[in-house]
């Protein structure tokens, strides 16, 4: 039986990642989001799918304070945990994060230093089995500030460089940490903004992807592959040419 545990769980991405370990027919999941009535209805989604539930664990990632709590409750109702998927975040406004500060910072402490405040605790207790695998969602906006939305991959950008040394520290007690970089994808947080078709993935299709770089002990996962390209190219990009673009 594998025990997981899923921060963020009513995400699109990370439901869908739920739904593929539960098809694996040996999945337990301690479940935790902000949203109690929408987290229930994933829970009864999964075990409908035939998965085991822990528990459900109502929690806003920035209440600091209450991240010991949830994670006394998972030791208690889980045990030793397999895998562990950090998935919470929002998609800033970046016209608004420029107008007032308290918006900049507050966007930047729930996509960057709350994650980071809980992957700490969380990575000690991996640390001390020597083993486990932990997925960290950050973001392709990670990998260079574009005017579009640099508040948001400043945010990715602190949280991906965290878990590269993350992983090279917890290696060492046999522990995995997969930055998991998404391009665009179909999602709630996407509706509305003018993406281009045939770069969105679907939930699903990011899902099988993490699904699999965690079997497979991958150090990154850019998903889809595409963007493992795409990226290359605009980190490439001269910074005197870069500053005129408008990405």
């Amino acid at each position: 039986m594998k025990n997981i545990l899923i921060v963020g769980a009513t995400s699109a991405i990370a439901i869908a990642c739920a739904r593929e370990w539960a098809k694996q027919g040996d999945a337990r999941f301690f479940l935790v989001a902000r949203n109690g009535e929408r987290l229930q209805q994933v829970a009864d989604d999964l075990t409908a799918r035939g998965a085991q539930l822990a528990a459900c664990h109502q929690l806003d990632i920035d209440s600091l304070e209450r991240h010991s709590g949830m994670l006394e409750r998972c030791a208690s109702e889980l045990g030793a945990l397999d895998i562990v998927l950090v998935a919470p975040g929002t998609l800033p406004d970046q016209a608004a994060c420029q107008t007032d500060p308290n918006v900049a910072v507050r966007e930047f402490n729930t996509n960057a230093v709350s994650v980071i405040a809980l992957l700490t605790p969380i990575a000690n207790t991996l640390e001390a089995q020597k083993r486990g695998a932990l997925a960290v969602i950050s973001s392709v906006a990670g990998d260079r500030g574009r005017p579009s939305n640099y508040l948001y991959g400043s945010a990715k950008a602190a949280l991906s460089v965290f878990c590269e040394g993350l992983n090279a520290r917890l290696f060492k007690a046999g522990v995995h940490v997969v930055t998991v970089k998404p391009g665009f994808v179909a999602t709630p947080m996407t509706a509305g903004l003018p993406l281009p078709g045939p770069l969105v993935a679907t939930p699903e299709q990011v899902a099988s992807d993490i699904v699999r770089a965690v079997e497979k002990r991958k150090d990154v996962l850019y998903t889809r592959w595409f963007w493992a390209i795409i990226m290359l190219i605009i980190r490439s990009i001269p910074g005197r040419v870069f500053k005129r673009l408008s990405l």
